[in-house]
C-alpha cells in the first residue's frame, strides 16, 4: 500500500472547509487539470458562457473547467457541460426558481447525437444509475456550478424540504437507436447529426411497472395512472414533464403505428377530471386554486374538463433504459409559479 499524500489530504479537506463541494469528496483542481480541460474543449479561458442565478456568478469556461475537474470530468466532457450550463441558465429554465423552491427538482441533463459514443455516455441499461463516469460527473458538474457559482448551496438559499438524489448528478443520454421514433433533439428542430443537451427541472424518476402488457390499448393506461399522481392527484395545469420509455415499451407502441404524437394526445386526453372532483377538500385537501373555481358557479356540481398537462405538448417522450424489461418512468417537472421549460442546447466540440 502507497503512503498516504499528506498534500492531497491537506488539498481535499480544505475545499470541504471551503463549502465548494456537493458533500462527496472532489478533484482538486489543480493549474494543470484545469488548462487542460480547458485547451481540450477550443475557447478561451476568460469567455463568459453564462451568469448563474440566483447570485448571477460569472461562469467563464475556465470557472466551468474548474468545477469539471472537482466533479472528476474527463477533458473531452467540458463541451457538454459547457451546454449544459448555458442551457440552465436560461431564463426559460429559471434556475433562480429551481435553487431557491422548497420543492426537490435537479437540473437533468439529456444527451442527444453522436457524442454520446465517444464519450461513453450511458443510454442503455441501468440509465439513471451509476457506473458511468460520464453521466456520472457531466451531472454532478453543472451542479457544482449551480451551487458554487450560483450560490445554491444547500439550507442557505436552497432551501428543498426533502430533495432528491438528482441533487448529486442527474444526466442521461437518449438510447436513440432502439427508438421507433425521431430522437428528442430531432423533434424539436435539430439535425440526427448534431449533438445537444435538453435541460429539465425535474423530480425523481417514477418508475413504471407494465410487464404484461403488450399493446398500447394495455399500456397507455397504465402510464396515464401514474402520470395522475404527479405532484398529487389533483394538480392541474401542470408543464413539461418527461415519460421515459424503455426501449420494449417504445417498441409495443412504434410496432403498432403510433407516433408521439399519438401518445402525447392519447395521455393528455386521458388526464383530465371535472371540477367537481377537484374542489378542495373533496377527496383530499388539496384541488383547484381560488382564482380557477371562481370561475364557476357552482364548483361542486360543475362537469367542466380540467387537464393534468397545459398541453400534449407538454408530455416530452424520451426512450433510454436496457434493451430487457418492460419498465418505464415519469421524470415530472417543476411546474410551480411560473414554471421551468425544458431547454435545449448544441455541444459545441
Amino acid at each position: 500500500m502507497s503512503p498516504v499524500d499528506p498534500d492531497l489530504v491537506h488539498a481535499i479537506e480544505s475545499l470541504y472547509a471551503r463549502g465548494v463541494t456537493d458533500g462527496l469528496p472532489v478533484v482538486p483542481p489543480t493549474r494543470a487539470l484545469v488548462d487542460r480541460a480547458v485547451a481540450a474543449c477550443g475557447r478561451e479561458a476568460g469567455e463568459l458562457v453564462a451568469l448563474v442565478p440566483p447570485n448571477y456568478g460569472r461562469a467563464t469556461v475556465e470557472k466551468i473547467a474548474i468545477n469539471a475537474v472537482m466533479a472528476g470530468c474527463r477533458p473531452e466532457y467540458l463541451p457538454v457541460v459547457i451546454a449544459a450550463v448555458e442551457a440552465v441558465c436560461d431564463e426559460a429554465f429559471d434556475l433562480h426558481g429551481v435553487s431557491a423552491t422548497t420543492n426537490a427538482p435537479s437540473p437533468l441533463v439529456i444527451v442527444n447525437g453522436p457524442i454520446r459514443g465517444p464519450l461513453e455516455i450511458n443510454s442503455g441499461a441501468g440509465v439513471f444509475g451509476s457506473g458511468w463516469r460520464a453521466n456520472a460527473t457531466i451531472g454532478r458538474a453543472v451542479r457544482l456550478v449551480c451551487v458554487n457559482l450560483g450560490g445554491a448551496r444547500p439550507g442557505v438559499v436552497s432551501m428543498s424540504t426533502l430533495a432528491h438524489p438528482g441533487r448529486y448528478t442527474y444526466c442521461i443520454g437518449e438510447h436513440e437507436e432502439a427508438s421507433p421514433w425521431e430522437s428528442l433533439a430531432v423533434e424539436h428542430g435539430f439535425a440526427p447529426e448534431q449533438s445537444t443537451v435538453a435541460l429539465l427541472a425535474a423530480d425523481a424518476p417514477l418508475g413504471v411497472y407494465a410487464q404484461r402488457s403488450r399493446t398500447p390499448e394495455d399500456l397507455l393506461p397504465t402510464l396515464a395512472a401514474s402520470m395522475a399522481v404527479i405532484s398529487h392527484h389533483k394538480m392541474t395545469h401542470w408543464g413539461d414533464t418527461l415519460v421515459v420509455l424503455s426501449p420494449e415499451h417504445a417498441k409495443i407502441l412504434g410496432d403498432a403505428g403510433w407516433k408521439k404524437a399519438d401518445v402525447r394526445r392519447w395521455l393528455h386526453e386521458r388526464l383530465q377530471w371535472p371540477v367537481c372532483e377537484l374542489v378542495p377538500g373533496h377527496n383530499g385537501g388539496e384541488g383547484l386554486p381560488e382564482h380557477v373555481l371562481a370561475k364557476f358557479a357552482h364548483p361542486a356540481a360543475e362537469r367542466a374538463m380540467i387537464p393534468k398537462f397545459r398541453s400534449p405538448e407538454n408530455i416530452k417522450l424520451v426512450v433510454a433504459g436496457g434493451t430487457a424489461g418492460r419498465f418505464s418512468a415519469i421524470v415530472p417537472g417543476w411546474t410551480f409559479s411560473k414554471g421551468s421549460n425544458l431547454v435545449f442546447r448544441r455541444v459545441l466540440s
